[in-house]
């Protein structure tokens, strides 16, 4: 089938597309409404609720572990509930756009949240910490593939003029993901149970089910497709593994060596990719001569960058500012907040030269946010680092969806499923890496051994300013994928 969709600078750019319908040829400037109108109002109640069973379900897991930990014991493997959820959930957003192709996201979308449900309910009746780790197994998987999907349904359900605004609704729920996902998990903690936190999330997969079977495509007739590549996989796996698990060996040469290891395995895994047959990813994935290639780059090194701000900013208030764990972490979410206010006042934005700058604003203001925040821990300005927070949130907001829906267009017909579902994939693979990169900067700085104030300061400024080395690439990659972007997608009229 040959649609139409609009290029990133608002003008019409004919595409293929094998599944969802028929896009605007000429850009009309949607309003927030329109999502709720009856051609797109299931399409949005599914696509949120597929963001809020990732987003709640983290800061449910993650708020009452302790609470388990103390009725059924294995704290020393607490760290592996996320680990092994981010393996699943990374690995299997990877194939998603293959599962798509052949079986039909609706198929694919029911039978990985199915899995999610029963991972969910593995954990919320496991008596050892190793069987709630099965269950996060199973969560990861199935929601990695849901998230994906979702991902690469947003171009074919939509029309151009309203992807920035489904961008902004999906920053709502993260925010409110932020902001209730705690309280309401610490809430059904202390008035029922733990396993209660994991349970809430049963009735939300089954609506999104029957969502999913009334809006998800079916898979498009006479379409082959080829096996999945093993090798690939298998060397992506490993090299999270060996990511990951760096953040838990107590040696610094050890953890060093594990995450130079597993970087080296993810990039053979690129690689290896490219060679097969049938790839994962989009054939010029990571390239430097493509508008998708140098995208995916800055799509990985943001969340790099941003990642030490998820290990560390909760804990630095907390430990140099005396904040308690409710103040901290709302404090903590005023960068999602940011996010979310920032991404809703420039859906509207349809010119295509404003939409490069705001791309190439993002890492710009990521790295003055980053700098913000370094300055606040070594002067202990509060001030400053709820600054450097709103300035970080900006940067995304400003620039994520634009950027999402420039890949989107940019790939060519037979790959926009891949590079879509690559999207949120790779966002939970930069965080993975960054959190490593953010754990050596802090053990190695003394973080958990320093005793006075003077030395925690200098501590964390000195672990906030490294992450501001990601954003520079990021800043010359925005630049040279909205450069290529011009001659990819076709010029205002």
């Amino acid at each position: 089938m040959t649609d139409t969709t609009e290029s990133l600078d608002g003008t019409p750019a004919t595409a293929v597309e094998g599944t969802g319908t028929a896009q605007s040829a000429t850009f009309d400037e949607g309003g927030w409404l329109d999502l709720l109108q009856p051609a797109h109002l299931a399409t949005t109640l599914m696509l949120s609720m597929g963001v809020a069973l990732f987003a709640f379900n983290g800061f449910f897991v993650s708020t009452v572990l302790p609470s388990a930990i103390a009725e059924i014991g294995g704290g020393h493997l607490i760290a592996w509930s996320v680990s092994l959820y981010l393996i699943g959930s990374i690995v299997a957003g990877v194939t998603a756009a293959q599962l798509k192709q052949r079986f039909g996201a609706r198929r694919v979308l029911i039978v990985a949240t199915l899995l999610f449900i029963a991972g969910t309910v593995v954990a919320a009746m496991a008596t050892s910490m190793e069987q709630v780790l099965v269950g996060r197994v199973g969560q990861g998987l199935g929601e990695g593939v849901v998230a994906a999907i979702c991902y690469a349904l947003i171009p074919a359900l939509f029309p151009a003029r309203l992807v920035p605004k489904v961008f902004g609704v999906e920053a709502l729920v993260w925010t409110c993901a932020s902001f209730g996902g705690p309280f309401a998990a610490g809430w059904m903690a202390e008035s029922f149970s733990w396993r209660m936190a994991f349970l809430i999330n049963v009735p939300f997969g089954l609506t999104f089910i029957v969502l999913a079977a009334f809006t998800a495509t079916r898979r498009e007739k006479g379409r082959e497709t080829s096996g999945l590549p093993l090798s690939p996989l298998v060397l992506l796996s490993l090299g999270l593994l060996m990511v990951l698990y760096s953040g838990i060996v107590g040696h610094a040469l050890m953890s060093a060596t594990l995450v130079f290891a597993g970087l080296v395995l993810l990039g053979l895994s690129v690689i290896r990719d490219r060679l097969s047959p049938s790839s994962l990813m989009p054939h010029s994935a990571f390239g430097l001569s493509s508008t998708v290639g140098t995208g995916l780059w800055l799509i990985l090194l943001m969340p790099v960058a941003q990642a030490t701000s998820s290990v560390y900013f909760v804990f630095g208030l907390q430990r140099d500012f005396g904040f308690g764990p409710m103040a901290a972490g709302g404090l903590g979410a005023v960068m999602a907040m940011s996010w979310s206010l920032v991404a809703v006042l420039i859906a509207h934005i349809g010119a295509g030269s404003a939409r490069r700058r705001a791309i190439e604003a993002g890492p710009v203001l990521q790295c003055c946010g980053m700098i913000l925040v370094a300055l606040g821990f070594h002067q202990g300005s509060l001030a400053l680092l709820i600054a450097g927070q709103i300035v970080v949130g900006a940067a995304f907001g400003a620039s994520w969806a634009f950027l999402s829906q420039m890949l989107m267009e940019a790939s060519a017909a037979g790959e926009r499923d891949k590079t879509s579902g690559l999207i949120p994939t790779l966002q939970s693979a930069g965080f993975a890496i960054g959190a490593a990169f953010a754990g050596l900067a802090g053990n190695g700085l003394g973080l958990a051994e320093a005793s006075t104030n003077e030395t925690t300061n200098m501590a964390f400024a000195v672990t906030f300013l490294i992450p501001v080395l990601w954003t520079v690439p990021a800043v010359l990659l925005a630049r040279r994928s909205t450069r290529l972007a011009e001659g990819v997608l076709r010029p205002s009229a």
